[in-house]
């Protein structure tokens, strides 16, 4: 029987747009994590990071600006930060202390009463021993000691989580271990392509922020989400621009985690704008979930917004520019009606499947006697290269070595691979077929 699993108490780290919050969050986690710029709003949905200190392991939750009159996109960043207060066990609120209080704190304030959860008041921009009275004048928010740090320094962080473990719950026990875990699954695409609507559609509550403006995501997004009785851990990602030198500040860190996104994952679910033409951007995102040896999902969203003249000339675009991903499931799905969003778990599994299949060497070499027989390897320069026998090197995804005379045309090893897929299947995952040619005998 395995070990217990503990379920890590989580902490949420709120506070008015721009007093630090990201940043002193990096700090916590001792890496650059978070998005970080000197921009109200860079943050917009609740991110969640795994921090450790003192040797306990609690979640850290990243959280928008709150502000009371919000409206628009920042009623709803507001919204995500009070969901994030509702779902810890603790709460760093973070105030600027140079700036004093504001009217905004005070409001945060009465959420933070509301919610009857532990406060930790983290006075930030305490950059060094003069501004340890600005940190005192904290008091009157009537939140307990305030605790004077520069998250950009690191001055005082120490002694602020110590506060924070010292409020923190001890870790409850969650029944059995689960070997390996959800199955992690990364939303990519260009910005704009419904991935966050997908999420919320997935996960069945308003989950990440959504807005009719490319980019509004910037961070990958975690998520547990029950489909179809189900557990999958959901990760929404920023939009990918078409090349990362072009993002700039945020944009530019952004565009490296949904790397990281796509390297965490198992599946990749490419989320591609039905109504519009299929462009080279959604070309390098395909390629490069296929580079990282990810499962592969081609999800077409917004087929709501097509007509029929649209789907024929999709098909045809589909013909033309995704012939190298034909092995992909596709899915024909409207994030924002709904329709079709409960064939996503299907597809996901069976590229799944497909990633972690596995042939025997014997059947392989049967495979390979077959083909080696029926199509011979071309003759190049008086030289006929055999293929000798072959063994599957590994899964997730599938990768075949070749022990051969010599070395393979690229067209003939595209050729192999082409039938592997025909006799094996391998719906969903890349297939790698590495060659290792025979060492030459050196003269005696």
């Amino acid at each position: 029987m395995e070990d217990p699993v503990k379920v890590k108490p989580v902490v949420a780290v709120v506070g008015r747009p721009n007093v630090g919050k990201s940043l002193l969050v990096n700090r916590i986690l001792g890496r650059r994590e978070a998005v970080v710029q000197d921009l109200p709003g860079v943050t917009r949905d609740r991110v969640s990071y795994d921090a450790e200190w003192s040797g306990r392991e609690f979640l850290v939750v990243d959280t928008g600006g709150w502000a009371p009159d919000a409206q628009g996109m920042a009623a709803q960043i507001a919204a995500q930060a009070e969901l994030a207060i509702e779902a810890a066990d603790a709460v760093i609120f973070v105030v600027d202390a140079t700036v004093g209080i504001q009217d905004v704190d005070e409001a945060v304030v009465q959420v933070l009463r509301r919610s009857r959860k532990p406060v930790v008041l983290a006075a930030n921009k305490v950059d060094d021993a003069r501004h340890e009275a600005d940190a005192a004048l904290m008091w009157n928010l009537g939140l307990g000691e305030p605790w004077p740090v520069s998250a950009l320094h690191g001055r005082g962080s120490g002694d602020l989580l110590d506060a924070v473990l010292a409020v923190l719950p001890e870790a409850p026990v969650a029944g059995e271990a689960v070997e390996g875990g959800p199955r992690r699954v990364a939303i990519v695409g260009k910005p704009n392509v419904g991935k966050s609507s997908l999420l919320n559609k997935l996960s069945g509550r308003q989950r990440s922020v959504v807005d009719n403006v490319a980019g509004t995501t910037v961070d990958p997004v975690d998520e547990l989400v029950e489909i179809g009785g189900e557990v999958y851990q959901l990760i929404d990602t920023a939009g990918i621009r078409r090349r990362v030198r072009e993002a700039s500040g945020h944009e530019y860190y952004a565009s490296l985690r949904t790397q990281t996104a796509i390297d965490r994952a198992e599946v990749c679910l490419v989320v591609v704008d039905a109504s519009e033409p299929i462009t080279d951007q959604d070309l390098r995102i395909l390629n490069m979930v296929e580079e990282a040896g990810r499962a592969l999902v081609v999800v077409f969203n917004k087929w709501d917004l097509t007509d029929e003249e649209r789907r024929r000339y999709l098909e045809r675009e589909i013909e033309q520019s995704l012939v190298a991903y034909r092995w992909a499931p596709r899915v024909n799905l409207s994030a924002l009606t709904g329709r079709h969003v409960d064939k996503v778990q299907a597809a996901i599994n069976e590229a799944l499947e497909g990633w972690e299949t596995r042939i025997s060497t014997g059947r392989l070499n049967a495979f390979l006697g077959r083909i080696v027989a029926a199509h011979p390897h071309p003759v190049r320069g008086g030289k006929q290269p055999r293929i000798l026998f072959g063994t599957q090197a590994a899964s997730c995804p599938p990768t075949f070595a070749l022990f051969t005379t010599g070395n393979l045309d690229d067209g003939y090893v595209r050729f192999v691979t082409r039938r592997l897929r025909e006799d094996f299947g391998f719906a969903g995952t890349p297939v790698h077929v590495q060659v290792r040619p025979r060492a030459k005998r050196k003269d005696r």
